[in-house]
């Protein structure tokens, strides 16, 4: 029998492709260049990247066009599907969810484009839980109560070892770029209403971190929560950031340490990490 309501994300997810194929979710892919050379993200290496930017190459990345979504659409359409869910990266950084509405409008089932006002795992675990239980046979109405109760309550904070990724790409204003670089001040970056804000600071990487870790126990409190820490260039760092919480969040159902999308990446800059707090009902 053929599931009622398919779910479609982005790339920007961090969701381990294992998970995504056990449980049908499809993902299409943002576009990401370096220098002259365009291509789904997928198919470009994080040191690659990394190293162009350090390079001082031109780093570009776009939303996946409208007919990358409209055939992931007519398959699941194909296999039975009657709803979609499409679950994407936050509007305050991505025309994505543009591109997904143009494609929902040319599909004969209802296609429904959720705006997460979040990214990485802070995105992905919501869509987790909207895949389980469209795969347990809820209703489209059923699976979006689930997505909203999970978009709503999880938390997300970003460090980045500069600023300057983030104000070339216009996330950040001009003037913060330069009072972190010029301080040494660590930021703890945290996606507030869907666009990038300050949450907290710290006089070097171990205190900005310590801070980040500090801030996602008390989110995370005594509840079962799903945890996740996504890195771009600094696995060790990583690693010791999700140790550090397991040891701090007593109730962990699930913990995830992950490569982030290559396109946040090119945002946030080599040895940005990811925080991820997502409370399970």
């Amino acid at each position: 029998m053929s599931q009622r309501v398919a779910i479609v994300t982005d790339s920007t997810a961090s969701i381990p492709p294992e998970i995504a194929e056990r449980l049908g979710i499809a993902v299409v892919q943002l576009e990401l260049a370096v220098g002259d050379e365009q291509n789904d993200e997928r198919r470009v290496p994080h040191r690659d990247v990394a190293d162009a930017m350090r390079a001082d190459v031109p780093v570009t990345t776009a939303e996946p066009p409208a007919p990358a979504f409209f055939w992931n659409y007519q398959d699941a359409a194909a296999a039975g599907a009657e709803a979609i869910l499409s679950i994407h990266i936050s509007e305050g950084l991505s025309r994505t969810c543009e591109s997904a509405r143009a494609a929902a409008a040319e599909i004969g089932i209802p296609v429904y484009v959720v705006d997460s006002r979040l990214v990485g795992l802070g995105l992905g675990y919501p869509v987790i839980a909207a895949a389980e239980a469209a795969a347990g046979g809820a209703t489209a109405q059923g699976v979006m109560n689930v997505l909203d109760l999970r978009l709503r309550s999880t938390m997300q904070l970003l460090y980045v070892d500069t600023l300057e990724y983030l104000q070339r790409g216009g996330r950040i204003g001009r003037a913060r770029a330069w009072f972190g670089q010029t301080l040494s001040i660590k930021p703890v970056l945290a996606l507030e209403d869907g666009i990038i804000g300050q949450h907290t600071t710290g006089i070097g990487p171990e205190r900005a971190l310590k801070k980040a870790v500090a801030g996602a126990a008390r989110k995370a409190g005594g509840a079962p929560v799903d945890i996740g820490v996504e890195h771009f260039e600094a696995a060790e760092r990583a690693q010791q950031v999700l140790d550090e919480l397991r040891s701090r969040i007593p109730q962990v159902r699930r913990a995830t340490l992950a490569e982030t999308s290559a396109v946040l990446g090119a945002h946030a800059g080599p040895g940005a990490l990811g925080v991820t707090v997502s409370p399970v009902p």
